[in-house]
């Protein structure tokens, strides 16, 4: 099952080829890396000789961006009625992950059509994308949990960005495994859980996150925190090497085991790619929802 995020007016994938992708967010146009791209160009015109900005990685490692056009160093992109801040970071990132709308589409039309309370936790939330879209939807609440408190302070602007301040949106800088820990201690549930965990990553105290071993007992301590009447449990990831296969079935032994009514499905996200009327690969999901 594969999902391609082709809704989009505010952001195109043109091009793709020889280790990199040309892409237009809004009306600025961004050369940077895709590993995965390994095909050739197929006519490097002057958009890729010409672009905006042009990511360079580096032989020892990371990389950094040629200007090459006057570029603001940050400026908005909408979505459906969803407005976000983008900005070319030092590490060839946006803020956004375009090909997500496929995940965002599909949460918001679960939530609108549950027409009743839905509480929702997104950890790993990162800039804060699918937490706009389920407070947009109509969730009665959603915690935003990350780490870093720089992402938090983003996602709190594409709030500002989406109008979404009357929402009931929580803020939470901590590592998301010892916050689910709390979550249960207090006795606190929700209806929909999000989750976009790192390959490797650190909580604010320098707490260490290795996906091959932590995932699974992250989604089991976050069954604790399930609702008893659950709508939907999203995991991606962007891990290299994990097949959705992989997610299929984390979710089947836990999950699946817990609540067999609902519905389990896993696959690929991807970007159609303009040019070459293809898809890019992007990331993988699993999802559960509620038959």
């Amino acid at each position: 099952m594969n999902q391609v995020a082709e809704n989009w007016k505010d952001y195109e994938c043109i091009d793709t080829g020889n280790g990199e992708k040309l892409e237009r967010w809004k009306d600025i146009i961004l050369r940077r890396p895709d590993p995965q791209t390994i095909w050739p160009i197929d006519h490097e015109d002057s958009l890729w000789k010409h672009p905006h900005a042009h990511y360079h990685r580096s032989s020892s490692g990371g990389g950094s961006w040629e200007f090459l056009k006057p570029v603001k160093d940050t400026w908005t992109v909408n979505y459906r009625h969803l407005t976000f801040k983008v900005s070319p970071t030092g590490f060839k990132h946006t803020g956004l992950f375009p090909e997500q709308a496929a995940n965002w589409d599909w949460m918001m039309k679960a939530i609108h059509e549950a027409d009743r309370e839905i509480r929702v936790l997104n950890l790993f939330a990162y800039t804060g994308g699918a937490t706009m879209a389920c407070a947009s939807a109509g969730a009665a609440e959603v915690v935003h949990v990350d780490a870093s408190k720089g992402m938090v302070q983003w996602a709190k602007e594409n709030m500002a960005y989406s109008h979404l301040e009357d929402k009931k949106i929580r803020f939470i800088v901590d590592d998301v495994l010892k916050f689910v820990a709390r979550e249960k201690r207090r006795g606190h549930t929700y209806h929909a859980i999000i989750m976009d965990p790192p390959s490797y990553g650190r909580g604010p105290n320098g707490e260490i996150w290795k996906i091959e071993e932590q995932l699974y007992p992250l989604i089991s301590a976050c069954l604790e925190i399930l609702d008893d009447e659950p709508l939907f449990f999203l995991v991606n990831s962007y891990t290299t090497g994990f097949p959705p296969t992989v997610l299929n079935n984390l979710l089947v032994s836990t999950i699946g085991k817990k609540h067999p009514e609902g519905s389990i499905a896993a696959g690929e996200i991807g970007l159609p790619i303009t040019r070459s009327h293809t898809v890019l690969p992007c990331g993988i999901f699993g999802r559960w929802i509620q038959k």
